[in-house]
């Protein structure tokens, strides 16, 4: 395994690392602004009560990052507002995921999260009524491309992208947390039936806590571009340690993930929130997750490949190995979410028409 970089460390152990040299802070810096987590560094800091100890031109520029994410945590609001308005006349209930859920309840990860869409999870039978709200509020899809939007509505589990001709803010439309090609395929009534209204948030719900953690394993461990695989990561390690304070959580994790078909992504998930960021794992939690460990060829192959392709895109945090895995883990992501011959059409077009037009 490749030494723990030092943004790796600070995210471990904030304490101990607060007060380190100016030239070690630029580097932190640096790999946390590449992973997307610098507003959220000042936040964690700020938590451990260590601010005071980071050097003043460190500190400085994480009270910048601050701002930045408090700038951003306001649009959201904006942002959730609007989409609320818009699907009023619809019936749909507003069912926010990832990082608009973890802001708009105030959850462990919110705090400083950076993020460029809002997702949303409908009825697919209700689709194109939450489709032609948004058009009418002013948002619309940007890939006209006829082998995009037949890719998206036909093969995937979101809407093609939706971004406001104004304010440019983006919306992602999901029917599932997957797509419909894929091998594992939970069922999306079973989430939105076990989903919880926001807190002092009328008209907002989310999905249970378990759903939550399974859906960010998911995303996750799911996805082939992981340039903020850290960051999501560090979702996961913070709902964890949140979430992880009821009891009945632990109980129910393993339960759900094997009820919806995700022992697999919620084993990666504990084995390297672990691994990487030291999340304590309950025992008999960790012994439940086993059900869904690989053979143990592949555990050691994607040992190799989720330790570098999860840290920061930075030359630091990087062998002559780092490229080869995110390569990798962009053909696994794919390979996962279509069938072979489905695959090798969507590659061909991509890699060789695409880029004509």
């Amino acid at each position: 395994m490749i030494a723990p970089p030092l943004l790796l460390q600070l995210l471990r152990q904030p304490v101990q690392l607060a007060g380190a040299s100016l030239a070690d802070w630029d580097l932190m810096l640096r790999q946390a602004a590449l992973a997307n987590l610098t507003p959220a560094l000042y936040h964690l800091l700020a938590e451990h009560g260590v601010l005071a100890r980071v050097p003043a031109p460190a500190r400085a520029h994480l009270e910048w990052a601050r701002a930045t994410g408090e700038r951003h945590a306001q649009a959201v609001r904006f942002e959730v507002l609007k989409i609320g308005q818009a699907l009023a006349g619809t019936g749909v209930p507003l069912l926010l995921l990832k990082g608009a859920a973890y802001a708009m309840a105030g959850l462990a990860p919110a705090a400083g999260r950076l993020f460029t869409d809002i997702d949303i999870l409908v009825p697919k039978q209700r689709l194109g009524a939450v489709e032609g709200a948004l058009m009418l509020a002013g948002w619309a899809s940007g890939h006209h491309d006829a082998y995009d939007q037949r890719y998206y509505r036909e093969w995937m589990h979101e809407l093609p992208p939706m971004e406001h001709i104004a304010r440019l803010s983006l919306i992602d439309v999901h029917h599932a947390i997957l797509p419909e090609t894929a091998a594992a395929h939970p069922d999306p009534a079973l989430l939105r039936a076990a989903a919880l209204p926001i807190a002092g948030q009328p008209g907002l719900a989310m999905l249970a806590p378990v759903d939550m953690v399974l859906h960010s394993a998911v995303h996750l461990f799911y996805e082939g571009e992981l340039g903020h695989g850290l960051r999501d990561l560090f979702d996961l390690h913070r709902l964890l340690q949140q979430f992880g304070r009821a009891p009945a959580f632990w109980r129910d994790l393993p339960l759900r993930a094997h009820e919806l078909g995700l022992s697999r992504p919620l084993f990666y998930a504990l084995r390297y929130a672990g691994r990487l960021l030291h999340t304590p794992i309950p025992v008999e939690v960790a012994e439940q997750a086993e059900a869904g460990r690989p053979h143990p060829l592949l555990l050691a192959l994607m040992d190799r490949l989720f330790d570098r392709a999860l840290l920061p895109a930075h030359a630091s945090c990087a062998d002559g190995y780092t490229g080869s895995a995110r390569f990798l883990l962009y053909v696994r992501a794919n390979w996962l979410r279509m069938p072979p011959l489905m695959l090798a059409r969507h590659l061909f077009h991509k890699a060789f028409i695409t880029p004509k037009r």
